[in-house]
């Protein structure tokens, strides 16, 4: 495992897998579809999710190995996101002000954005942290 590469921390993931029947440590851990799935069923019914309890450093090694890290820091994004995310302090925070200022006019699009950036808000780090 790359050390210098720790994108995401597993005591968030734990953190996060509390709310685990609503998908949000599998969205952390750049897992949109299992997150979408754990969400609508939450957690497969509690099973899923009493089972990620013991997925969770593995899949912290896999977002270590997929995500790049860089200037932005993945922790702060999500809980940007996951708190203020209706708001676009999150977008603000990686430096996309013009689209952080229409969420924060028009409540993440009306909701549809903020789910949009719980979807792929793992890849736009890594793209953003890429050219940097």
């Amino acid at each position: 495992m790359n050390t210098n590469n720790d994108t995401h921390l597993k005591t968030i993931g734990y953190i996060l897998w509390i709310f685990g029947f609503t998908g949000s440590h599998r969205f952390y851990y750049g897992k949109p579809i299992s997150g979408a799935i754990y969400f609508f069923t939450f957690g497969l019914l509690g099973i899923g999710w009493l089972i990620d309890l013991f997925l969770i450093p593995a899949m912290d090694q896999q977002a270590d190995m997929r995500f790049r890290s860089g200037r932005i820091d993945y922790t702060i994004a999500w809980i940007l996101l996951t708190f203020f995310g209706l708001f676009g302090v999150h977008r603000m925070y990686m430096g996309k002000w013009i689209s952080g200022i229409i969420y924060l006019i028009t409540a993440g699009i009306l909701g549809f954005g903020y789910l949009y950036d719980f979807c792929t808000l793992n890849n736009q780090i890594t793209i953003a942290n890429s050219g940097s």
